[in-house]
């Protein structure tokens, strides 16, 4: 009877979980905070085609229900995804079958109807290379992870790890390794455009925070495109034997930063 009382009372809990993710609005909100950083409610209500009022109301939904945090600074109320929430929004997206959702509703996995130029960069920009939270995603996400076990740096035999060259080489690569995060050292992230894990938790978040520090990636202002430069290139090669294919252009033009519509700063 105490295990019954157990799993049901495990099963309102997740009912309840998904259930602030079944709504188009609070799932958008999830989405547009994949980039990492804390949004204010406008800018979100805005991101969703919304009320300002309707956004704060789910927000707070989002916030009670542990999805979001929020950061205060002055009277100015910053939100973010909470340390987990990351990495499930991520795999609910890639799980999210195209045309799941219904008329008129965006799946959270599926791009969006091209109906211009403008857009068809923007998805090609995100599919390319991103951010997925604090990781690198896409299909330069993909190709770093397979370099690196190409290279013996990640084992899949018992799960994904980070082996002993793996650390070294991250040792020599990454001002203050190892981390000193609580989170998982390695974790397996499913991507959702490439349908194909990539690297993330403590050695994912370095790694990505490294590339754009070195100036391997530079971020997109109004999405969380990432865009390789010609450095960046050169020292994936040199460090990965990464030969990245055409589809991952360097020094390419950031059209999803220059178009996607106005500034949030």
């Amino acid at each position: 009877m105490v295990g019954m009382t157990d799993t049901a009372t495990a099963g309102t809990a997740l009912a309840g979980l998904a259930g602030l993710l079944a709504d188009r609005t609070r799932a958008t909100f999830c989405l547009a905070l994949m980039d990492g950083r804390a949004w204010t409610a406008a800018e979100l209500a805005s991101t969703a085609r919304v009320a300002r009022s309707t956004a704060t109301e789910q927000l707070n939904l989002l916030v009670s229900g542990g999805l979001l945090a929020e950061v205060r600074q002055g009277r100015h109320r910053y939100l973010r995804l909470s340390d987990d929430a990351a990495e499930l929004v991520e795999h609910l997206a890639a799980a999210a079958p195209p045309g799941a959702a219904s008329p008129g509703a965006a799946s959270p996995g599926a791009a969006s109807p091209v109906r211009s130029l403008t857009t068809a960069h923007r998805q090609r920009a995100l599919a390319v290379a991103r951010t997925c939270y604090d990781h690198l995603a896409g299909t330069l996400g993909v190709a770093v992870t397979d370099a690196m076990t190409a290279r013996g740096l990640l084992s899949w035999e018992r799960g994904l790890t980070l082996t002993d060259d793996g650390d070294r080489w991250l040792a020599a690569l990454v001002e203050g390794w190892p981390p000193a995060a609580r989170r998982p050292l390695v974790r397996s992230c499913l991507d959702w455009t490439e349908r194909r894990p990539h690297l993330g938790g403590a050695t994912g978040a370095a790694l990505c925070s490294h590339a754009v520090d070195a100036g391997w990636v530079v971020r997109s202002r109004r999405s969380r495109a990432l865009r390789l430069t010609d450095v960046g290139r050169a020292a994936l090669r040199e460090q990965l034997g990464l030969e990245l294919p055409d589809g991952v252009p360097s020094g390419a033009v950031d059209v999803a930063a220059r178009t996607a519509g106005a500034a949030r700063e």
